[in-house]
């Protein structure tokens, strides 16, 4: 995958088609101080753009793959690789959209989720699918090693809060 050629032409058909998204998921996690490999881009959108992200995606020759009123993946032509949506609804998600920082990634000024949102969706991911668990309890763990002193951790406790993980945050911190 051309990570820099499919984030140019994504991140210019969504600014043209004035989508509001983030970069989320493990291109996201540089941005926290943490680098893991990953084999796609994951972005957040809104979930009331959702069909004009659909629209975008098929126009460039990416396929969908799958397809719910919370994600979509896609599969795009070998050097434009997979592209996976995260649609947000809920609150928790339309602040995580709202707040994200725009940044410069590959030449290209792009919004990236917040570390603590990104722990959030972790938390949440985890939580979900336990397949997910062990790589996502790395990634928070690693996310809280490099930036714990600033981190708004009344956000990263709320998050645990609502999966019934506050242990589970308690032991991680006295672990760093």
């Amino acid at each position: 995958m051309n990570f820099e050629k499919a984030l140019k032409l994504l991140n210019a058909e969504f600014q043209k088609g004035k989508i509001e998204f983030a970069l989320i998921g493990g291109l996201a996690l540089r941005f926290a101080g943490v680098e893991r490999f990953t084999r796609d881009i994951d972005f957040m959108v809104a979930l009331s753009d959702s069909e004009r992200v659909h629209m975008i995606m098929e126009s460039l020759g990416y396929q969908a793959l799958h397809r719910t009123q919370n994600v979509a993946n896609y599969s795009g032509p070998s050097e434009l690789g997979q592209v996976d949506f995260l649609f947000a609804q809920r609150q928790y998600g339309l602040d995580m959209l709202h707040n994200a920082n725009p940044e410069t990634f590959l030449g290209e000024s792009i919004r990236v989720i917040r570390p603590e949102d990104i722990i959030g969706l972790k938390v949440q991911s985890s939580s979900n699918d336990p397949e997910r668990a062990d790589q996502d309890r790395v990634d928070i763990k690693n996310i809280l090693r490099v930036n714990v002193a600033k981190l708004d951790m009344g956000l990263v406790r709320e998050y645990f809060k609502v999966f019934d993980r506050e242990e589970e945050l308690e032991r991680i911190l006295s672990s760093l």
